[in-house]
């Protein structure tokens, strides 16, 4: 007999649900292009209508490891999200500014 996940949980100890949080916090924070216009619950072509491009262009985007961060940013926006570019360092995270007023009329 299949059970609800929040029973499954309920059983849980505290750690072990504070790690399993702490895991899908993990995946949800870094996830590829398809996967995250599938979490904001969108298709190809619905993105592709909001950039006002063809379809198999969205496709060609999720499937490059290299674009322009205009490009990027466009897709991101799409999706009603914001981009933003950090440099990680050893002593401290740094946002880099330049990017601030790229892709506003970017062909995708």
């Amino acid at each position: 007999m299949a059970r609800k996940f929040a029973e499954l949980r309920a059983r849980m100890s505290p750690r072990s649900q504070a790690r399993a949080e702490s895991k899908a916090l993990a995946l949800l924070a870094e996830m590829p292009l398809h996967e995250l216009r599938r979490a904001r619950g969108l298709s190809q072509q619905q993105l592709a209508d909001t950039l006002k491009v063809r379809q198999p262009a969205i496709a060609k985007i999720e499937k490059r490891a290299d674009m322009y961060i205009s490009t990027l940013r466009s897709h991101v926006e799409a999706m009603g999200g914001q981009l933003e570019v950090v440099a990680r360092f050893p002593d401290g995270v740094v946002r880099i500014s330049n990017f601030s007023g790229l892709g506003e009329d970017v062909e995708v």
